[in-house]
């Protein structure tokens, strides 16, 4: 090739990193209405009458740093201690999202008869399918596992249905929501907690004071941002403490250059001595040593499907202040947790996340969360009973082998309605 040619493949990274963040930057509900739309006239549809049963295999975003992919991971995790032998496939480059780096060696599906766990939600579903191919769907037994985080399920997640035998979710509140709008099997089967190796000495390896009492704050700014509501986070504790030195809020965020919502939580924090960023994603072992390390965790949120950071705070033995409606309250109550009183509001969503048509969520009352921190932060041995009772609690409740088992029962069942 001349000096004077140029090779046209050249481009080809700058051209794909271009269109993959001018798709970022539609809204969601756009995002999603197009892969649907495009997706559902290639996607294979199951088999009318699969026996079912075993060998399980999960289809997920493995390699996707979000509450969905994370779900797929604790599945396949649990499924495989308790000897269940699943097989995976990875959901994550189909869908531009692969983002982390992992060790871990999973089976490879490979074609056959069973049962596919499909890891993804509604509008995704058919894209999903339509990635793994005739071959892998064809005398499976198709299960969704689906999250959603309000009363009522969008009409662009009903065109799903066909595509499946049954659907899963991790919460009640998310059940009354699906099964409201199909006749098909809806089960509760809530996320597994396995132990988690806590990497020591987080504070200091993130510049957080030793001495000083440290809020938790987890969310990731592609994760509905209105939805995690951590604003309202940052203003119980600056209601709570003020500018007292020896009281710290840690937000962990992942920013994934929702733009607008940076600058409202940059505003939120603006001239705050005692507000600490970390931002980027943490190996598991990291982020659970850095929740180990906070005296509380706060979510304030306005919905949740099921709530994964606070269920993993409570595993760790911390107290969760907690809005007290959606997924959570499964597993939080007043015994062990800090539950935060609310008011039901139309649903605003300026990301475009959610259907919001006469749809609410809720509205953390952000002096009851105050009052709560200053209660907590004044009382060790309130923190220890309140975090040793969630710790038990969220044991018993969501551990890997009762999640194994119930998985293992809803499989083998011969009548799943």
């Amino acid at each position: 090739m001349s000096a004077l040619e140029s090779d046209p493949t050249d481009h080809l990274p700058q051209r794909r990193s271009a269109l993959r963040r001018l798709w970022q930057r539609l809204p969601q509900n756009t995002r999603s209405q197009i892969l649907f739309d495009v997706s559902r006239m290639v996607a294979p549809l199951p088999d009318a009458h699969p026996a079912g049963g075993f060998p399980l295999g999960i289809a997920g975003l493995f390699s996707t740093a979000s509450g969905v992919g994370e779900g797929a991971r604790l599945a396949y995790a649990s499924l495989e201690a308790a000897g269940y032998a699943p097989a995976a496939f990875d959901l994550s480059p189909a869908f531009g999202q692969v983002e982390l780096s992992e060790a871990t060696q999973r089976r490879a599906l490979a074609p056959g008869a069973g049962s596919l766990i499909v890891h993804h939600n509604g509008p995704y579903l058919p894209h999903a399918l339509w990635t793994l191919g005739r071959a892998q769907v064809r005398g499976r037994r198709i299960i969704g596992y689906w999250a959603w985080e309000l009363p009522r399920l969008p009409d662009t997640w009903h065109r799903s249905f066909r595509y499946l035998h049954e659907i899963w979710v991790p919460s009640t509140f998310t059940r009354d929501a699906v099964a409201a709008a199909t006749d098909k099997p809806v089960h509760v089967v809530p996320h597994p907690l396995p132990p988690m190796t806590a990497t020591p000495d987080m504070r200091g390896k993130l510049g957080l004071p030793s001495d000083a009492l440290v809020v938790l704050n987890v969310f990731h700014l592609g994760s509905a941002f209105s939805r995690k509501n951590p604003l309202a986070a940052v203003a119980a504790f600056r209601t709570a403490f003020g500018e007292r030195s020896d009281r710290v809020l840690a937000i962990k965020l992942i920013d994934n250059g929702a733009h607008w919502a940076r600058r409202q939580l940059d505003a939120a924090i603006a001239s705050a001595g005692n507000i600490r960023l970390i931002e980027g994603m943490l190996p598991e072992a990291d982020m659970a040593g850095l929740m180990a390390d906070a005296d509380i965790v706060i979510s304030l949120h306005r919905s949740e499907g099921f709530g994964l950071v606070p269920a993993q705070a409570m595993a760790l033995g911390k107290p969760v202040i907690a809005t007290a409606w959606s997924g959570n309250v499964d597993f939080m109550n007043e015994r062990n947790s800090a539950l935060v009183s609310y008011s039901l509001v139309p649903v605003h969503d300026p990301e475009g996340a959610f259907q919001t048509d006469n749809q609410k969520w809720a509205e953390a009352n952000v002096e009851e969360a105050a009052q709560w921190l200053r209660r907590l932060a004044g009382d060790a041995d309130l923190r220890a009973r309140m975090g040793a009772a969630a710790a038990k609690d969220v044991a018993a409740q969501l551990s890997p082998k009762h999640f194994a088992s119930a998985v293992a029962a809803l499989i083998e069942t011969k009548d799943r309605r």
